[in-house]
């Protein structure tokens, strides 16, 4: 590992102008945290993948990628027990992979944090244009209020900011439990498969789009689940990371698979798969098509739906701006970013990303491609996470972990399969924004590979870990 020789080990001054609060959030907080970051992607997004592979299609994805999502969430649960810094991902990578595969890691989740609020923004826009609130015909204002507003409340303070999330999250989750309660009466199997077959190789009613469809489901079978592995971005802030983080991402994942399969049973079960695979907000316009118009749940759903695509656009703000807290503190990216102000709060952190990521809704106001965007970082980032988890069992297999995972690498091995799996889908989904995504991540490997991988700080709690290692290594050798 280069350093950098001007900020020594262990610099306290450094240091100090860059900590976090801690003791701010307990288990519950952080399952709730995990349920925020991901909720909006029951109320819309998910349902697009209709259009791509059918309800059976769809339904096949969402198994495999819950199953992914799943057995992940054990390994990352482990890792972050073992590893407990507000890196997470990258600061597994990290130990097990080196600085290289620390930074691509770091990089494939930061583009994943940073995009997927923006498409969350224009599905608050759509939310909004759809209800006639304030008379809007473009959604950009929307957009810049609301990254501002909740910018605004992570600066002052993570404490505010995650009991803020929690009660958000809560109020989506009933507007969940209410439109499944509303929608069962009006289930119809016969619904799901309304979609009439392509004429692809193997297409039938169940798969109307053949077994291609099934591959290019998974990008939206991924939004059921998306940036649930960005609770251990948490862990700096945790009153007991190597038992909370566990029970928080553990929790948070069990009631998303059982949301999901909610959704995705009775919303299209109710209304038609051909009706929701074009629909901006599936749950309330499944309602008012089972109930032949408007209803007071449709209405009452239609404004919950937006609390929940508030809470994971607030939740993962958090976590965009810890992600690039933790690669700025090591070096890795410029160090101004990861200053903390008074509140000690990431301010440029939060500030940045938040920038770009309102030009890329302004400018784009594609909802579609940019969850493509973020879904190509994410799936990059769990090949790696998952590798991460195999490679550090066997290579520090005496490590003191708070949490063994179930199954051991076996459980992380059918993840990476998985995950690769996925990575390939995000090409067939969309060539384009998949390739605009590798090339910047490709450019984000240039800047490391010529220019920080000679400025990393060695004092860095991150960089610390693999210097303890290392020592420890040497010394058994």
């Amino acid at each position: 590992m280069e350093t950098d020789d001007n900020i020594p080990h262990g610099d306290a001054e450094y240091l100090q102008h860059r900590r976090l609060k801690r003791g701010a959030a307990g288990w519950v907080l952080l399952a709730g945290l995990g349920v925020a970051y991901v909720i909006s992607g029951d109320f819309a997004g998910w349902n697009l993948g209709l259009a791509q592979g059918g309800w059976g299609g769809l339904l096949i994805a969402f198994v495999l990628m819950a199953v992914m999502y799943t057995c992940m969430v054990f390994g990352l649960a482990e890792l972050s027990s073992t590893l407990p810094t507000a890196g997470a991902g990258y600061a597994f990578a990290r130990r097990a992979l080196g600085p290289l595969g620390g930074f691509a890691t770091g990089i494939a989740v930061l583009i994943e944090y940073a995009v997927a609020p923006a498409a969350i923004a224009t599905f608050i826009g759509g939310y909004i244009e759809a209800l006639g609130l304030f008379g809007l015909t473009n959604s950009w204002p929307v957009y810049l209020v609301t990254y501002v507003i909740f910018i605004w409340i992570h600066i002052r303070g993570v404490g505010e900011a995650l009991k803020l999330m929690f009660a958000i999250t809560a109020l989506a989750t009933v507007a969940l439990l209410a439109a499944a309660v509303g929608l069962v009466p009006k289930f119809d199997p016969s619904r799901l498969f309304d979609i009439v077959p392509d004429g692809s190789a193997g297409s039938s009613a169940f798969l109307p789009m053949g077994i291609s469809g099934v591959l290019a489901a998974l990008v939206y079978a991924i939004w059921f689940f998306l940036a649930v592995e960005g609770v251990p971005l948490a862990a700096e802030e945790t009153a007991n990371p190597k038992k909370d983080m566990p029970r928080g991402i553990i929790v948070a994942v069990v009631i998303l698979v059982i949301f999901g399969a909610l959704m995705l049973v009775l919303v299209p079960g109710a209304a038609g798969s051909h009706a929701m695979s074009v629909s901006d907000n599936p749950l309330p316009e499944a309602l008012r098509i089972a109930y032949g118009g408007n209803t007071l749940l449709a209405d009452f759903i239609n404004y919950a739906g937006l609390a929940g695509l508030v809470a994971s656009f607030f939740s993962i703000i958090f976590a965009y701006s810890r992600q690039l807290f933790a690669l700025s503190r090591a070096g890795y990216l410029p160090r101004w970013l990861s200053l903390t102000g008074r509140r000690r709060t990431p301010y440029w952190a939060l500030i940045v990303p938040g920038t770009i990521g309102f030009l890329l809704a302004a400018f784009t106001q594609d909802g579609a491609l940019l969850i493509n965007i973020a879904v190509f970082g994410a799936t990059v980032s769990y090949v790696l996470l998952n590798l991460s988890h195999i490679v550090l069992r066997r290579k520090e297999p005496e490590l003191e972990r708070g949490y063994r995972t179930p199954g051991g690498i076996v459980t992380t091995s059918i993840a990476l399969v998985l995950s690769a799996v996925a990575v390939v889908a995000t090409f067939v989904v969309d060539v384009y924004a998949a390739g605009i995504t590798a090339a910047i991540f490709a450019a984000a490997l240039l800047y490391y590979w010529f220019y920080s991988r000679h400025r990393i700080v060695a004092g860095a709690p991150e960089e610390e870990f693999a210097q303890l290692a290392k020592a420890e290594a040497e010394l058994k050798s």
